[in-house]
C-alpha cells in the first residue's frame, strides 16, 4: 500500500489524516482515500476530476506528470505527498 499524506496548511478546512491506500495510479490511490474521506476531495480535484491548479502531488519527491488523468503509476510502497501551493506577490 502506498503512504499518501497532505500539506498541514489544509488541516485548518478539513481533517486529512495520514492513511496507507491500494492502488496502481495516483487516481487509484486518491480514490481509495476519497472513499474514507469524502471532504477532501474538492480540495484536492477540480469538478472535472483533474488535479486543481494551486495543488501538486510528489510521489517519492518528485511531481507527477499527469495532472488531468493522475494515471502515474504507483508501487505499494510508494509516497504521495498532497501540497497546497502558494501563490500571489
Amino acid at each position: 500500500m502506498a503512504t499518501l499524506t497532505f500539506t498541514r496548511n489544509l488541516l485548518r478546512h478539513v481533517d486529512i489524516p495520514v492513511a496507507r491506500t491500494e492502488g496502481g495510479t495516483v487516481r487509484e490511490v486518491l480514490e481509495g482515500y476519497f472513499t474514507a474521506h469524502p471532504q477532501v476531495r474538492g480540495y484536492v480535484l477540480d469538478d472535472q476530476g483533474a488535479l486543481r491548479k494551486h495543488v501538486a502531488i510528489f510521489r517519492n519527491h518528485e511531481v507527477i506528470r499527469d495532472r488531468t488523468g493522475l494515471s502515474d503509476p504507483v508501487r505499494g510502497d510508494d509516497e504521495l505527498f498532497v501540497v497546497q501551493l502558494l501563490s500571489g506577490g
